[in-house]
């Protein structure tokens, strides 16, 4: 049974909040208080609906979105193989962040801010402004599976194979969350800490389960071939020619034919 609470539809996605989400409104941990929290975290379910719309463009829906204390979460249908894809789905969520501080800076330089008679709304804006900078940023760090960990793999996808690169960035990425656990540890600052140690050791296991999960699927493809997939469907003339390690190569049809052949033997594509 699902534990999270449905807030609605955005798209036509469901938005879930964990229940977890709710320690974020502890006095104290955001300086912000609950606007600043439900206003970042706006921004979150931005950044998530910019991975989910991408996602659609190439054809893939997401389940749902649900928001945790260390982040969003969207979980789409299926991972594209293309790495085209996956860079642009990967880049599409940091790009959205990085839209709204071109906005709040838009509306800055207008002097539009400056209009609302509220004393402390220019600074809460400033803060909303760095905290998009850090969502940004942060999620760009090439720990696998976060963005910057998927744009990395969709990088190496196309000279290492699939499979390889994924490993490549797995491994890169359990290193730095334990990097980033260890560094929280020494650096102990109460409840924020167990938030980044509970990101951390997230990031780790993840990365590990997606990990298996690819290996498992490159190995099937090793006997069973491309599945019929539309990111696997071969153009007129060509077909799909399996180059060891994982790696799938399209080559084109060459079909020969023999004068001196009898009249009902067949043609052969090699």
């Amino acid at each position: 049974m699902r534990t999270s609470w449905k807030l609605g539809r955005i798209a036509g996605i469901d938005l879930y909040l964990h229940p977890s989400f709710l320690i974020l409104f502890l006095p104290d941990l955001f300086p912000g208080g609950p606007v600043f929290v439900l206003a970042m975290f706006g921004c979150v379910v931005l950044h998530e609906l910019g991975h989910a719309l991408m996602a659609r463009r190439f054809g893939i829906e997401t389940a749902n979105i649900t928001l945790y204390p260390i982040g969003g979460v969207a979980r789409l249908q299926r991972i594209p193989r293309a790495p085209g894809a996956e860079l642009m789905i990967a880049l599409a969520g940091p790009a959205v962040n990085f839209a709204i501080i071109g906005v709040l800076l838009g509306l800055r330089s207008l002097g539009i801010i400056e209009m609302i008679p509220v004393a402390w709304f220019s600074g809460f804006l400033a803060d909303l402004m760095i905290a998009n900078v850090v969502l940004g940023v942060f999620n760009l760090i090439p720990a696998f599976p976060m963005d910057g960990g998927r744009v990395l793999r969709a990088a190496l996808s196309g000279w290492l194979g699939r499979g390889r690169a994924t490993s490549v960035a797995a491994s890169i990425g359990r290193t730095l969350a334990v990097l980033g656990g260890l560094y929280s540890v020494v650096n102990y600052s109460g409840l924020i800490t167990f938030m980044h140690l509970a990101l951390a050791a997230f990031l780790f296991f993840a990365a590990s389960m997606e990990e298996a999960g690819v290996l498992a699927e490159e190995r099937r493809r090793q006997y069973d071939g491309p599945v019929d997939e539309s990111t696997w469907t071969a153009p007129p003339g060509y077909r799909w020619v399996q180059r060891g390690h994982g790696v799938w190569q399209l080559a084109p049809v060459i079909v020969t034919s023999r004068s001196n052949a009898p009249r009902n033997s067949s043609t052969w594509t090699s």
